[in-house]
């Protein structure tokens, strides 16, 4: 009885962490301006004093959330295309992808200021969200459902640019049709019926 009542606090801090973690997010993805910590631990439905001994700074409580949702793309990798062709795999990973450049949005000055003094390692970060990447077309590769000259560093310019221009969720639409656009861009050319290779890529047919 003695062990199962002191593993009881254990379990509520855990729960409440994971609580205040998942309405953090929620709060920055949708937020215009940056949420207070107040705003953050009344939508947890805990008091002021359980977010601070779980977050004590707000930089902590942003880094918690950023570092969640990396570890969130990077394992959504794997376990996408345990599910899915690499083609649909990386479509939804596109739409992860979106999910953490909103939430970004939210926590943006913290963010930025925290990069800025080395808090965060932003290069570290990307290289992780390449090796994502790089994990989905190195499948779709071998399977010759995905080019194989288009790198990692270029669909992650692509997603920034489309998430720049259609980042709010009053352009999610459009937001969407730009993925599939890019998705289209990054299947192998079918091959023209009746022509071979140099005349598929523009070359003269002969005479």
């Amino acid at each position: 009885m003695a062990a199962a009542e002191s593993r009881k606090p254990r379990a509520d801090a855990t729960r409440n962490r994971r609580q205040l973690l998942a309405v953090a997010t929620r709060l920055f993805a949708s937020a215009e301006a940056e949420p207070s910590m107040r705003a953050i631990a009344n939508e947890a439905g805990v008091g002021i004093a359980t977010l601070y001994r779980h977050f004590p700074t707000r930089e902590s409580l942003v880094e918690a959330v950023y570092q969640d949702q990396v570890s969130r793309l990077t394992a959504g990798a794997r376990e996408l295309l345990a599910q899915f062709g690499p083609p649909a795999a990386l479509r939804r990973w596109m739409d992860l992808f979106g999910e953490w450049i909103a939430t970004k949005n939210g926590m943006l000055d913290t963010l930025l200021a925290m990069v800025e003094s080395g808090e965060i390692a932003h290069a570290h970060t990307r290289t992780e969200l390449l090796g994502a990447i790089e994990d989905i077309l190195e499948a779709g590769r071998a399977s010759g459902e995905l080019r194989a000259d288009v790198p990692a560093e270029d669909i992650a310019a692509s997603l920034i640019g489309i998430f720049t221009v259609a980042g709010t969720p009053e352009h999610a639409a459009m937001a969407a049709r730009l993925l599939d656009l890019l998705m289209d861009g990054l299947r192998p050319a079918a091959p023209c019926p009746g022509r071979d290779d140099g005349q598929a890529a523009g070359r003269p047919a002969p005479a």
